[in-house]
């Protein structure tokens, strides 16, 4: 045990996820790494903190208030204290209206709406046990920003965790809680590459081409890398933005101005 502040990341286990715990335990934060792929999760705690003291890994569903729930406060046993939670785990996946199934649609706003609720309620109940307040930071995105062509379920989705954040913003303020959100643009991930691909497919395209349907927007010319995101996290998790709250900042290398 130590005096370390203690982050909790969902989705940590790879790409934005893995960038935000690597930088928040740079930080000098204890983080614990939320994923529903456990063996992702070991080899991201382990990578960090190779004895276990300062990072640990947990299996998570974050459609599943009780995996939450039970994810923080395994955390708050582990390291004895809990201060930030980044609900980053998403899904996005191309979905041309006609092709949305119900099965679909519970899947996707599960992960990405439900999975932020469930992370913003599992906070708070530690917040108060602790009496004190904290950081909720959610990941939202440009398509959350402004409707993304081809993706109803995804957009609509990060759409909602920003509405989201709002209201939590100002029902936890007098906690001294905050509640931010942070909307990347076209990161270099596995998610992205996997939409950049089914895009270029069903245009009968090279992958090539499906990057620039999408990087074509970005005025400062390049794909974001992981670490442009994770900078922006390490900014909301850290004091330097205690009088901010309510607010998604876009980290998209200027695709959505607003």
């Amino acid at each position: 045990m130590t005096n370390n502040k203690v982050a909790v990341v969902t989705g940590g286990a790879q790409g934005i996820g893995f960038k935000i715990s690597e930088r928040l335990f740079n930080d000098g934060f204890n983080v614990a790494i939320v994923d529903y792929n456990e063996q992702g999760a070991q080899q991201a705690a382990q990578q960090l903190s190779s004895d276990g003291s300062r990072a640990i890994a947990i299996k998570a569903d974050v459609a599943n208030r009780d995996d939450v729930f039970n994810a923080v406060r395994q955390t708050v046993e582990h390291f004895g204290d809990f201060h930030v939670i980044v609900n980053n785990a998403g899904l996005g996946p191309m979905t041309p209206i006609d092709s949305i199934t119900p099965e679909q649609f519970e899947k996707v706003y599960g992960v990405n709406v439900a999975g932020v609720l469930w992370g913003i309620q599992a906070a708070h109940e530690q917040f108060k046990q602790l009496n004190h307040g904290g950081k909720i930071i959610n990941a939202t995105s440009q398509a959350g920003v402004e409707g993304n062509a081809g993706l109803s379920l995804y957009s609509s989705t990060k759409f909602a965790v920003r509405g989201l954040t709002q209201v939590a913003a100002r029902d936890l303020a007098h906690e001294g809680i905050t509640v931010n959100a942070f909307a990347p643009g076209i990161v270099n991930t596995p998610m992205m590459e996997s939409i950049a691909k089914s895009t270029a497919e069903e245009a009968g395209q090279p992958e090539e081409w499906g990057w620039q349907q999408f990087s074509s927007q970005i005025a400062l010319g390049r794909l974001s890398e992981p670490e442009d995101v994770s900078n922006v996290v390490g900014f909301l998790a850290g004091k330097d933005s205690d009088y901010i709250t309510g607010q998604t900042i876009i980290v998209d290398g200027g695709m959505r101005f607003h």
